[in-house]
Parts: structure tokens; C-alpha cells; sequence
């Protein structure tokens, strides 16, 4: 029996870790569907050999001087052929269905709707292993609008090319590696609802996070990702937009009241106040520097939030 192949680009940011991306690679090419394509956006220190895949996939290697995540993903993007863009990390693990169920609401004709997966914690593959991000609901949900919380995995999504054109991409100063890193994916979600798109959580498309990151990286990777938080907050509250203001407050007030009912667990309460610090840190940064720093993709955002609020006044 011929396994189906979808009119996929499968983008995979990596740096790195050539053992886990063939991994990634060979849990996506064991799949119940196949993508036609699959670009790895690699950023190792070195040149490394491609790594493999069956055909029918085409396997495009791309070795950047670029650094951060938001900068792999657009390149890879960009190198894309297909009309549906689906993206993943090199640490992740494919269940047989996730690629049919995350990009099959686009490939039925959904416009402007984005899909984002399933993402649980795999077991520890060093001491005290741990994963930074999860979505880990089992029921399906669909969201527009104006949110309080993120409802997008930047390392689990799908969308249709001519929407991730349109939409801007991912904003380089945000994500891994970068100054502010992480929540460049909260920062696309946001903009992906202010322009009306909707975003789906489909829990059948299931990834698995592998736990290979050691105990003594908890704190730095929440202050890490706590920073990234706090410049998107201040990016689009320095645009106008008082929403993420009172999300910022709130996300502190959440910080706090966690560390109290985490008393008990002095690593988790540790981490919630690493976290809120992050955000405080990312917040100052961003003001001082934010604006020094556009890139063209974030300044267009930027201006259409401004005009948006004065004509709310």
C-alpha cells in the first residue's frame, strides 16, 4: 500500500543536534502521510552532511549563517515549494498521524485558518531531564479574536504559504537565539488573530518534546523564556495596543500567586520567579532598545497597531 504524500513543506529549525534531527526526520517519514518536502534550516557551528529521507521526499538542506529560531524558520520558509507550510524543531518526535491531522484543515480549504498540535513532555534522557514548552490538552479547540492567553506552538503548526506571506512571518528579534528568546510564537499568534485568522488546537497531531535538557538548565531557560515574554508584551504595548499592557500585569500577578501555592516545590516556585524576573528584564530591554532594532516586518505590525488605536480614540 502507497503511504499518501500531502503538498507539504516540512520546516525544521536546527543547531546543533544532528542525533536528534535524524530522529525527528525518521519519526516524520514513518508517518501514516508524507510531506512532499522537507527543509531542514540548519544553523550548526559546522557544515554537517544532510541527513536522509525515502523518496518520495525531497530533502533540501540549508546551512545558514544566520542565528536564532525565528531566522531559521523564515529561511527555511522562503526556500519552501509547497503551498502548506508546516513547522517543528529538531527535538521532537512525530506520532504516525500528527502530519494528515495538523495539516489537513488547510488542504480542505480552510483560509485563514492556522493549526497548531499537541505537544507532550517524552521521558528524561539525562538526570532531572525536563521540556521547556507543552500544549498538552486533549480536546480540540478553536480561537479568534482578542485572547488572554498564547494558543499557538510555533514547533507544532500549520499554515498555508500565501497566509504566512501575507501575515509578515516570524519577528527575528524574538525566539531562540536571538536577544529576546523565545515567544516568537506567542508574537505571530498574536498578529495571526488581530488580522482576523483563525487558529485551530488539534490535539490528534501529536508531537512528542524530547527530555534531554539537563536539570541545571530550569532557571536559565525560564528566565530565558520569561525575557522573550516580556519584549512581546512591550513590542506591541510600545505600538499602542493596550491589551498586552494589561496582559503583562496579569502574567505577573499570575507569577506571583503560583510561587505562593509552590511553596512546597521550591524548584517550580523558583522557576515561576525566574520566569516573572524574564519577564521583567525583557519588558526593560525592550523599551530601551526595542526600537532601535526594527526589523521591516515588525515595523509594518507596528504602524498598522498604531494607526488601529488612534482610530479607536
Amino acid at each position: 500500500m502507497t503511504t499518501p504524500v500531502l503538498p507539504v513543506s516540512v520546516v525544521i529549525a536546527s543547531r546543533n543536534r544532528a542525533r536528534l534531527l535524524a530522529d525527528t526526520i525518521a519519526s516524520i517519514c514513518a508517518g501514516n502521510s508524507l510531506p512532499a518536502e522537507i527543509v531542514v534550516a540548519d544553523q550548526s557551528d559546522d557544515a554537517r552532511p544532510a541527513p536522509a529521507a525515502p523518496p518520495p521526499i525531497r530533502l533540501r538542506h540549508l546551512h545558514l549563517g544566520s542565528r536564532g529560531l525565528s531566522a531559521a524558520r523564515n529561511a527555511g520558509a522562503a526556500a519552501a515549494t509547497q503551498r502548506v507550510l508546516v513547522f517543528t524543531d529538531d527535538d521532537m518526535r512525530a506520532a504516525p498521524g500528527w502530519l494528515e491531522s495538523l495539516a489537513a484543515p488547510i488542504l480542505t480549504g480552510g483560509h485563514t485558518t492556522v493549526v497548531s498540535g499537541r505537544v507532550i513532555a517524552g521521558a528524561p534522557e539525562t538526570s532531572g531531564g525536563f521540556v521547556p514548552s507543552l500544549a498538552g490538552s486533549a480536546e480540540r479547540a478553536s480561537y479568534r479574536g482578542r485572547l488572554s492567553k498564547d494558543v499557538l506552538a510555533g514547533g507544532n503548526m500549520a499554515i498555508a504559504r500565501d497566509d504566512f506571506d501575507r501575515i509578515g512571518a516570524f519577528d527575528e528579534r524574538l525566539g531562540a537565539g536571538s536577544r529576546f528568546p523565545s515567544a516568537e510564537d506567542n508574537d505571530l499568534g498574536f498578529r495571526l488573530l488581530d488580522a482576523g485568522f483563525q487558529i485551530v488546537y488539534e490535539p490528534s497531531a501529536l508531537l512528542e518534546h524530547r527530555a534531554w535538557r539537563p536539570a541545571s538548565a530550569y532557571l536559565p531557560i525560564r528566565f530565558s523564556y520569561g525575557r522573550g515574554k516580556g519584549a512581546f508584551y512591550l513590542k506591541h504595548t510600545r505600538a499602542g495596543d493596550l491589551h498586552t499592557a494589561g496582559r503583562l500585569g496579569k502574567d505577573l500577578l499570575r507569577r506571583a500567586w503560583r510561587t505562593l501555592r509552590l511553596a512546597h516545590h521550591p524548584r517550580l516556585a523558583a522557576g515561576e520567579v525566574a520566569y516573572a524576573a524574564g519577564v521583567l528584564r525583557g519588558a526593560a530591554e525592550w523599551l530601551l532598545t526595542g526600537k532601535r532594532t526594527l526589523g521591516s516586518q515588525a515595523s509594518t505590525h507596528e504602524s498598522s497597531v498604531l494607526e488601529r488605536s488612534h482610530a479607536r480614540r
